[in-house]
């Protein structure tokens, strides 16, 4: 049993203990100040609805049922804390709340089901498109290399040394695509499929992006880019290798894909708890039919800029999103007033306990 299946059951268990404990002392204190009854098995029953939401299963919420309703016997119907239930008026009060509590307890657990079952529906369906925009982005450079590598050999005697040159570029340049395009797989497979969470460590802002700028210029050294972030010191908890590839592929996006760009920039700044990082182009911008799908990673693709008017976005954007989504937070892109795409993403600045 691994330590994930033991909290599980630690908090299926303390959880209810403590559920129905408040509600008992809440119980207690409403018969001891308004001298009334009526009111406690209602409270009991939102105790069990509580339970069912928060828990795991039906055990706990239909075991919550059978303690609320031995509990409302025994302290807060005649006679008070004794068990008893050979008075009519008892017996039917206690099986109507027990099937109530029941009722509550099965109909969260199967709503939570239905949101389990629709969450699983919608990844299975980013994976299809990941899987549709990897066979359809891959096909293209491999094409290329397998023909230029075909042409060198049946014609190595007749090129001459520039058309050598030429087709050795062209194949060095889609290997490059291709590593890139692999290490974009790899990072999704660096997150856990099953709830989709990412280990997190304090990084601090400063490192990370000069990180990112290193990296980036070894690929794009001619390319310049604004930086802005905030003067303070900023530390972010987060997988840094991931978001590193995530900032790496906005920019490489603005670069393949922004017609008509002469200025690309990163900006980082803090609002209230999140730290919101912008990357920003003056390019030729997003298409309409583009932006409803932009993250799926679902369009027709097409790797060379000159091929589309507008920005073509491949797998990148989707592992984007997969790894902001991971770490909580949320991606976004419009275009700019002035012309251009920005592409905006948050992150908690502090790390925060979220109920799984």
């Amino acid at each position: 049993m691994d330590m994930r299946t033991v909290r599980h059951a630690l908090r299926d268990m303390l959880l209810p203990a403590g559920i129905l404990a408040v509600s008992f002392l809440l119980s207690l204190a409403i018969q001891s100040w308004l001298h009334t009854q009526t009111l406690i098995p209602a409270i009991f029953v939102l105790a069990v609805f509580l339970i069912s939401l928060a828990t795991q299963g039906y055990l706990p919420g239909i075991f919550s049922s059978l303690v609320s309703v031995l509990a409302v016997n025994y302290a807060f119907t005649f006679p008070y804390f004794k068990f008893n239930f050979t008075i009519p008026e008892n017996l039917v009060s206690a099986v109507i709340m027990l099937i109530v509590t029941i009722l509550a307890s099965m109909l969260t657990t199967k709503m939570r089901r239905q949101e389990k079952a629709k969450a699983e529906s919608e990844k299975e369906k980013m994976r299809a498109n990941l899987l549709r925009a990897v066979s359809h982005d891959l096909r293209t450079p491999l094409t290329t290399i397998y023909g230029s590598s075909s042409a060198m050999i049946d014609h190595y005697d007749r090129l001459s040394k520039e058309q050598q040159l030429k087709l050795l570029r062209e194949m060095r340049e889609d290997s490059e695509w291709l590593i890139r395009m692999v290490e974009n797989l790899l990072s999704v497979t660096r997150i856990n499929e099953d709830d989709i969470a990412v280990i997190k460590t304090p990084v601090a802002l400063e490192e990370l992006i000069d990180a990112v700028l290193v990296k980036f210029r070894k690929t794009y050294p001619h390319q310049e880019i604004r930086v802005e972030i905030p003067d303070e010191f900023v530390v972010i908890p987060m997988d840094a290798i991931l978001i590193e590839q995530v900032i790496i592929n906005l920019l490489e996006n603005a670069v393949q894909h922004a017609r008509g760009m002469s200025e690309l920039s990163v900006r980082v700044y803090l609002k209230g708890r999140k730290a919101f990082f912008e990357v920003a182009d003056d390019g030729c911008g997003i298409s309409s039919d583009q932006m409803e799908n932009l993250f799926s990673g679902y369009q027709e693709q097409k790797k060379r800029p000159a091929d589309s008017g507008k920005h073509n976005m491949g797998i990148g954007l989707s592992v984007c999103a997969t790894i902001v989504k991971a770490h909580g937070g949320r991606i976004s892109a419009e275009n700019r007033r002035s012309g251009g795409a920005l592409f905006r993403f948050s992150l908690e600045t502090e790390e925060a306990e979220h109920g799984e």
